[in-house]
């Protein structure tokens, strides 16, 4: 049933529909579409009459017809190379288009991620993952989806036992690693030093951040999680009020999404901080440039209100070097009183994690956590099958990974957290 769900869900997305257009341009009744979307363990839930799902894939094949005359039909890895090599080091690498193509490849690793299929197509390749700066999600995260590929790891963690701590310079450390490993995973506290490895070797690197700078895979599996959260309820990003709020001059993940979400249409944007902590303005004007809405406020209350995507941020305190953090009282927790008060009921709330859950802070609180409208264990899991799209795109292999799938060995829980709701399961 669940291939069910992703084949009609992908079809929403590439066709650009809502779930009211979808079902009309079958010609089905709304009710009927919802029954076919719905989880495998629901009540209710309907299997798909193999007419309709022939009729999809003629209209899918139709579209992809009449849009094939003005596509790039390059390699995925090529139309999103950076300078010519397969690295990502930055959002900008994309256009919507691609973006596109590479969801549809994280949906085909759905099945993986959710521990239903194993595959080996990078059996024999082994990951370098450099993290200069402390990381538990994001190295993990890379590592697992890397290993559900068929790879292997090799891990290291901070400045103080590595070779760049006696002097080698980044050229030297990367063109060293390029010949132990065939893919790179960097992490580097200091803006554009990610782009130096990449300079270096011609073997796929990613940046998994690089200072202030940007975070390019947490924004590509962020999008892609708003997309999911999206065609589960009807709704298109196309036209979506995002709200975002904390800290905005040095959160690397708010700069990058919203570089991303500037590809699609009639955006609004409502940006929540004190002065001291605002989006800088080069994104401000890039945003601007393409015809979105931007509105900054310091008001929590006003600025949610209304909101289909809120995105909160933990305050970066390690990139403050001297400065005082002026105005970001416990005023701006995004708690359940003040979500219930002013945000609607599918509003998607969302966090790059780690998030301060001690009592008072300034973050997402945690008493939200039995609340369907939190995403951010969705945006953690969803996190698996984006990396490994990249990965699989970057090395080539994208094309095998289907045909290459057999059943998992071991039995996985139906839910990872005992709170999760019904769509969060693996099944």
């Amino acid at each position: 049933m669940s291939q069910q769900q992703d084949i009609l869900r992908d079809a929403m997305r590439r066709l650009n529909l809502t779930r009211d257009a979808f079902s009309e341009r079958l010609g089905v009744r709304r009710r009927a579409l919802d029954t076919w979307l719905l989880p495998a363990d629901s009540g209710e839930s309907r299997a798909m009459p193999e007419m309709v799902g022939k009729f999809v894939a003629e209209i899918l094949q139709r579209e992809a017809h009449a849009t094939a005359s003005g596509a790039d039909s390059r390699p995925l890895a090529q139309r999103i190379a950076a300078e010519g090599r397969p690295h990502l080091l930055s959002v900008a690498q994309f256009e919507r288009d691609g973006l596109e193509d590479l969801f549809q490849v994280a949906d085909v690793m759905q099945p993986i991620a959710r521990r239903q299929k194993v595959t080996r197509v990078l059996e024999g390749a082994v990951l370098g993952s450099l993290f200069f700066e402390a990381s538990t999600r994001t190295r993990v995260s890379f590592g697992a989806a890397f290993c559900r590929l068929g790879g292997t790891v090799c891990d290291t963690t901070g400045f103080t036992f590595s070779s760049m701590a006696k002097g080698e310079s980044i050229y030297d450390t990367s063109r060293v690693m390029s010949g132990y490993v065939d893919a790179l995973v960097v992490r580097h506290p200091e803006q554009g030093s990610v782009a130096e490895f990449a300079r270096a070797t011609n073997i796929p690197v990613i940046n998994a951040g690089d200072g202030p700078g940007e975070h390019p895979s947490q924004a590509i599996l962020d999008l892609y999680t708003i997309q999911r959260e999206f065609s589960r309820m009807g709704k298109l990003v196309d036209g979506t009020h995002v709200a975002m709020v904390g800290d905005l001059k040095y959160g690397r993940t708010v700069h990058s999404l919203i570089r991303l979400l500037s590809l699609y249409r009639g955006l609004k944007f409502t940006l929540i901080a004190p002065p001291s902590l605002e989006m800088p303005a080069y994104l401000l004007d890039l945003v601007s440039r393409n015809g979105h809405v931007i509105e900054q406020t310091q008001s929590l209350e006003e600025g949610l209100r209304g909101a289909d995507v809120v995105y909160a941020t933990r305050i970066q305190k390690e990139r403050f070097v001297g400065e005082e953090i002026e105005g970001y009282t416990p005023e701006f927790q995004v708690r359940k009183a003040l979500v219930d008060t002013v945000c609607k009921p599918d509003t998607i709330l969302m966090h790059p994690l780690p998030r301060d859950g001690r009592p008072g802070a300034n973050d997402l609180s945690i008493d939200l956590n039995h609340d369907p409208r939190l995403a951010i264990f969705r945006q953690t899991d969803n996190g698996i099958p984006v990396r490994m799209a990249l990965f699989a795109v970057l090395m080539g292999v994208e094309h095998q990974v289907a045909r290459s799938m057999r059943d998992a060995g071991w039995r996985s829980p139906a839910h990872i957290g005992p709170d999760d709701a019904d769509f969060d399961g693996l099944d």
